[in-house]
């Protein structure tokens, strides 16, 4: 079965990171740690998290 990156149904606001933590097997509170800080230190966390709710489908 071929891995689809999707949003997750098991949101907190898009489902980005959910959907980012099942594509790469990994848990989605790391995801969103990665994005927080991409946030504070670069500012660039949230353009990217903005840009992946818009281009994401949804499942």
């Amino acid at each position: 079965m071929d891995k689809r990156l999707v949003k997750s149904k098991d949101r907190k606001i898009f489902g980005v990171c959910g959907g980012l933590g099942n594509y790469f097997d990994i848990d989605p509170t790391l995801v969103r740690i990665a994005f927080l800080i991409a946030f504070v230190t670069a500012g660039a966390g949230l353009l990217i998290y903005l840009a992946c709710a818009i281009a994401m489908p949804s499942e």
